[in-house]
């Protein structure tokens, strides 16, 4: 039996963010609609022992919630993930711009998600046509993935995000990702031969976030070792 998932949303943080965060439309229509207005959310990290109560006012987190971001040094450009725990209670896990887990010294806990996995993504002609790109037989053994998952989210560098479907086919023995994967190239203005590295963050029970990141060493090292396929090719067929 499939393990239910706990309620959660995801926010980008934007300018402006310090003063309130809006909550996500259909998250709150399934999940907060209707709860006693006056009862303030109680917010916990990894950071600390602390609770941060913060007072929600319709669909916006207002009084408290800038000191819980001057307490977590949260940026523009981060990511925070809410996950409910019931009771209004949600513990929070910020990510940084380029999508690693923003760890404190003083954490007692291991990170709830993980995001140790990138892999390399081409823009085709075939999958901007088909709207359906494949992720490397290798993401099997990511741990953030599963059969069960449905959906991804897919972020851009300035944390914006596009939902799209995500699948397993059974013939190529390999997830991918469809409708939404065309949408996504075309908002970021992609053309053929385009490359993304993405991060995959998850737990294995939330949406997983597919995020663009191209600074890290590791996303360096998948791009060397691209072209170098690309070098090498190139110089077998010109000896041929």
């Amino acid at each position: 039996m499939e393990t239910p998932r706990e309620p959660h949303f995801f926010k980008p943080l934007l300018p402006g963010f310090q003063s309130s965060v809006a909550i996500p439309l259909d998250f709150y229509s399934k999940h907060i609609q209707g709860a006693e207005i006056n009862k303030p959310w109680k917010l916990r990290s990894d950071a600390s022992d602390q609770i941060w109560e913060v007072i929600r006012e319709g669909r916006t987190l207002t009084k408290g919630w800038k000191e819980f971001t001057e307490a977590h040094d949260l940026r523009i450009g981060d990511i925070v993930i809410f996950k409910h725990e019931g009771d209004m209670v949600f513990h929070v896990t910020p990510f940084g711009p380029s999508c690693c887990e923003i760890l404190w010294s003083d954490a007692d806990d291991a990170p709830t998600f993980s995001y140790d996995y990138c892999f390399l993504a081409e823009v085709t002609p075939t999958n901007q046509k088909d709207d359906k790109m494949f992720l490397p037989v290798e993401a099997m053994r990511c741990g953030a993935l599963n059969q069960q998952c449905k959906e991804v989210k897919l972020v851009n560098k300035e944390g914006k995000s596009w939902t799209a479907r995500f699948g397993f086919s059974e013939s190529d023995g390999a997830y991918y990702i469809s409708r939404g994967w065309r949408k996504f190239c075309r908002d970021n203005r992609c053309t053929n031969g385009d490359l993304f590295v993405f991060n995959v963050v998850g737990d294995g029970t939330t949406t997983p976030l597919l995020c663009v990141c191209p600074e890290r060493k590791e996303c360096t090292e998948l791009l060397i070792k691209h072209f170098s396929r690309i070098d090498g090719s190139i110089a077998s067929t010109s000896r041929n």
